[in-house]
């Protein structure tokens, strides 16, 4: 029976591990769906190549958190294997199906208690505070510091070939008017995808460029806009 109370605890320390990796990963500018994805392929070892694995790669914080998962999850499993083992070993008849009845029943309280949005945001508060106070990671809660509850929003625009963006430079636009701010610029050249970080107003705007604009949650909508009234 320890061993089955043993292997119960092991599952709900994983299930910890994982939420305080998404969390700091949140921390660190990504979504919550994102966060949480990345932080359980690395604690369980899937390792699924996405397109936000790569920007994981590239940032030495975000790298540094899906090493320490990586490590946790590789003896977090071969210890719940092991464990798992000997709770049902020489176990038979009435015995066994009482272990079997114990163990759903625990995993479907754990299950619960990682699905609970109030227990997520007391971990999330209690979390923060432990990883600022006692590690050396540079975390910084982006949602707040941008506003991002406050009416503003980061959207991604793709600008087509045939956009009348095309051509055009970031003064021209005179974004500030309509408070929009471009923050970077995605661009493709050479089959490779180049980033211009806070670009300039005199960086033109190219055919599949894809701006990162920041600004109200209605802001992106201005150039579409404009681009009715430039084709009216």
């Amino acid at each position: 029976m320890i061993a089955l109370f043993s292997l119960l605890i092991i599952i709900l320390l994983s299930i910890i591990s994982v939420r305080i990796g998404a969390i700091a990963l949140e921390l660190t500018g990504l979504s919550p769906e994102i966060a949480s994805f990345q932080a359980q392929s690395a604690f369980s070892g899937v390792g699924f190549t996405t397109q936000e694995s790569e920007t994981i790669v590239t940032h030495p914080l975000r790298r540094r958190i899906i090493r320490i998962l990586i490590m946790m999850g590789s003896a977090g499993v071969t210890t719940s294997m092991a464990t798992l083992v000997l709770a049902f070993v020489g176990e038979t008849g009435r015995d066994l199906l009482n272990r079997v009845i114990i163990l759903f029943f625990g995993i479907l309280i754990v299950f619960l208690f990682s699905r609970s949005k109030h227990i997520y945001v007391l971990m999330r508060n209690i979390i923060s505070k432990a990883l600022e106070k006692w590690t050396s990671l540079r975390i910084f809660d982006y949602e707040q510091l941008l506003g991002l509850s406050e009416g503003y929003s980061i959207s991604r625009i793709t600008v087509h070939s045939d956009s009348w963006l095309v051509g055009k430079k970031l003064s021209d636009l005179k974004l500030n008017k309509e408070h929009i701010l471009i923050l970077a610029i995605y661009r493709k050249e050479h089959k490779r995808e180049a980033f211009i970080g806070t670009p300039s107003g005199e960086t033109e705007i190219k055919g599949r460029d894809v701006l990162i604009c920041y600004s109200r949650q209605e802001g992106s909508k201005v150039l579409l806009q404009k681009k009715r009234e430039e084709s009216g």
